[in-house]
């Protein structure tokens, strides 16, 4: 595990040169923007479509996305009762709600999960995000950032998920495996060779993301329970919930170390939608990425 996390941490820390050091054609952000929609609209739509087609599809698949969505709620439930009772102001406290409780299920989670279990793997970490966390991204996140925030028009959560393209090609793939359609050679090298280019854009993605704005350091004390719940108590509660469903034991530790993902990095965009505090976000994703490094391999290890 440890190994592996060097590896990507390598491929992070290009991603965070390359946000600081290259040349300024485009703009750091331009330059994050056009590596993720790459991805989203192109590679992991591949990807999802590829692996959902040949996944074994199940009672465990519904389990997979009742635990992850538990800990979702979970974690967004005692943020908000911490932040409430600190009398934290408003766009920060929103912010920290979501960095608490939307874990980086896919772009962290999914290169993890492959590297330290196997291709297998990548089944668990798409059904995670796919069917639980990106649907209450996009509709209870939504409406946690608009109520914390300020001067942005309502979203409407349907149209929303309809213009996710991962969401689109994970019904295509259930629909063709639970219809018995085979998937052609030709059609599987082809999306393979897609997804093979998800993991390293991801990871350089991931890094060109990450930053410690000026003057964070006195907000820490801020940070602290989404650290905690993120980091410690995520993972403990699927460890628990997962005692009470059908998943296997192989399948158990993935789920557990899927909980245990820091911030999810997209959060970045509900916050300047709706105005909230965008620095401490990105505060709270870079300190908790960082410390993953150590917790990860903690958590990898209880479970061996």
């Amino acid at each position: 595990m440890i190994e592996v996390l060097l590896q990507m941490a390598a491929f992070i820390v290009c991603g965070v040169a390359w946000r600081r050091f290259s040349q300024r054609r485009l703009s750091p952000k331009d330059k994050r923007e056009v590596l993720t929609e790459l991805v989203y609209y192109l590679f992991l739509p591949a990807l999802v479509l590829d692996v959902l087609w040949s996944a074994s599809l199940g009672r465990a698949t519904a389990d997979i996305a009742m635990v992850a969505a538990s800990g979702v709620l979970m974690g967004l439930a005692l943020a908000w009762v911490a932040y409430h009772l600190a009398g934290t102001p408003r766009p920060i406290r929103g912010a920290l709600i979501l960095a608490a409780g939307f874990p980086n299920a896919t772009y962290l989670g999914l290169p993890v999960l492959q590297s330290t279990l196997g291709d297998w793997a990548r089944a668990v970490a798409i059904q995670y995000d796919l069917f639980a966390c990106t649907p209450l991204v996009l509709t209870l996140g939504i409406h946690i950032a608009r109520i914390h925030g300020v001067g942005a028009k309502p979203a409407n959560s349907l149209i929303e998920l309809l213009k996710v393209p991962p969401l689109w090609a994970a019904a295509m793939g259930v629909s063709l495996n639970l219809g018995g359609v085979a998937e052609p050679a030709w059609f599987h090298g082809l999306l393979d060779m897609m997804a093979s280019s998800v993991v390293p854009l991801m990871l350089l993605s991931l890094g060109m993301g990450l930053e410690w704005p000026r003057g964070q350091w006195r907000n820490l004390p801020l940070l602290f329970p989404v650290l905690v719940i993120q980091l410690g108590l995520m993972p403990v509660w699927a460890w628990f919930i997962s005692d009470f469903s059908s998943v296997d034991s192989s399948q158990r530790g993935a789920v557990i170390l899927e909980a245990a993902m820091p911030s999810m990095v997209l959060g970045v965009v509900l916050c300047d939608r709706f105005q909230l505090n965008t620095s401490i976000y990105a505060a709270a994703v870079t300190l908790s990425t960082a410390l993953s490094l150590v917790t990860l391999p903690f958590w990898y290890g209880c479970l061996s």
